[in-house]
């Protein structure tokens, strides 16, 4: 396999600073790594990115995850390696991703499970996390990033 082309925010370094700046203060505001990487995980999988699904396969083990917790991100429904806190956080963050599959994309309720787990600065945790992720989705899968090339 091989890329389309390089990267866009290597092409242009200047978008990968500031790219870089959301994703750690996505990051700083005390919700777990691993939660986090879950988070871009799940994300990478509704969008059907092969390099950002190896890399959140990668952060994970390296984070200590379960082989249980990894591998089964993608059915963390029907799996029972998840807290209802981190159930929350991947159901808000896949209907932020999926905005277009309802025309209310983040309903209330989804919403009301992350609130009731999540406090306002967590919340905006998730969600930049979501979005940095989704921003990186659609940058490596139009120019199919090869997984593990970067």
């Amino acid at each position: 396999m091989e890329a389309r082309m390089k990267n866009p925010a290597t092409i242009i370094p200047a978008a990968m600073k500031p790219i870089m700046e959301l994703m750690q203060a996505a990051q700083s505001q005390g919700l777990p790594q691993e939660l986090m990487e879950m988070i871009h995980l799940r994300v990478s999988q509704v969008n059907g990115c092969s390099f950002c699904v190896d890399a959140g396969h990668k952060n994970l083990r390296k984070l200590g995850a379960s082989d249980e917790r990894v591998s089964l991100v993608s059915a963390w429904r029907e799996a029972p390696y998840y807290t209802d806190a981190e159930r929350a956080a991947l159901e808000l963050a896949e209907a932020s991703t999926r905005l277009a599959d309802r025309a209310d994309g983040v309903p209330d309720d989804v919403w009301n499970r992350a609130a009731d787990h999540f406090d306002e600065r967590q919340l905006a945790s998730i969600l930049l996390m979501t979005a940095v992720t989704n921003l990186f989705n659609r940058l490596n899968a139009p120019i199919r990033q090869v997984a593990g090339s970067w």
